[in-house]
């Protein structure tokens, strides 16, 4: 499944790994749904590293899941930060997740079995 994220910048098309991750899939998808991520600001931008987004407070340290509770990493083996454009969600130790996500600007393996992938940049 794809979602386009439009931004000041330009427009983002994602492709969503749902059958791969699907509880961070469902997440992000209704987050999108109801305009949660409408007049958001990044909040973390690191050169050559990662753009973070996702938290309405514009703090880096606000938001929150559909659930209301943050929710359980998805790692999986078969998915790796080994590119430029993917698309995970950030969080603040494991089983952290609420509605902030990052995409890498390049490959990033040291972020590998820390953070939940669930798309990428298409």
């Amino acid at each position: 499944m794809s979602v386009t994220l439009h931004t000041d910048a330009g427009d983002l098309k994602l492709e969503i790994f749902c059958d791969e991750v699907p509880t961070a899939s469902e997440n992000f998808l209704a987050l999108c749904a109801s305009d949660y991520y409408n007049n958001t600001y990044v909040t973390r931008n690191i050169r050559g590293f990662i753009v973070q987004m996702g938290d309405p407070t514009s703090s880096g340290k606000g938001g929150t899941s559909i659930w209301g509770r943050a929710f359980k990493d998805e790692i999986r083996t078969t998915l790796k930060h080994d590119r430029r454009g993917i698309v995970s969600m950030a969080n603040s130790g494991p089983d952290t997740n609420g509605s902030q996500f990052f995409i890498t600007y390049d490959r990033q393996p040291s972020l590998d079995s820390k953070y939940t992938i669930f798309g990428r940049v298409i």
